[in-house]
């Protein structure tokens, strides 16, 4: 079995998932939410090391329920423009090669609005804490995953 590892920012093909926090009054929603939460955080990281995000368009699947997007708005702090066609990258190739044979000009955007996540304030300590102990999870835990990932290939 392989893994990609981590990409951007960390660019580490043998980082793992890690769980951490766990207790016995967990259950399956709080796993769930832990996930969206550590996806959001990762997305965060993303959104940093590249500066401040223009405008941030959701697509895929995960736009559908609410939560994950909600989630992903209130750890970054920033808009969601959730359009009505989320198919995603499917649909931006498409827009992009149009663009390249210059069928339409290249200011084009087929990403028609339907909606916008707004972060919640409220969550913006709590997301703040969680997102310090998220980024120092990696360096603390990295060569134990390694150890790990080396013994499994």
């Amino acid at each position: 079995m392989s893994s990609s590892g981590e990409r951007t920012p960390i660019y580490d093909p043998l980082a793992r998932g890690v769980i951490a926090g766990l207790t016995l009054r967990h259950g399956r929603g709080h796993l769930l939410r832990a996930t969206y939460e550590g996806i959001a955080c990762g997305v965060r990281q993303i959104l940093d090391s590249f500066g401040p995000a223009q405008r941030i368009v959701a697509v895929g699947g995960g736009t559908q329920g609410g939560l994950w997007t909600q989630i992903v708005s209130d750890v970054c702090g920033v808009e969601q423009v959730l359009p009505r066609q989320t198919i995603g990258a499917a649909y931006g190739d498409a827009l992009l090669a149009a663009i390249g044979v210059a069928a339409v000009p290249p200011e084009t955007d087929w990403a028609e609005p339907d909606r916008v996540v707004r972060p919640d304030r409220s969550t913006a300590e709590t997301y703040a804490t969680l997102l310090q102990t998220y980024t120092e999870l990696y360096p603390a835990t990295r060569e134990q995953i390694h150890r790990l990932a080396r013994s499994a290939q």
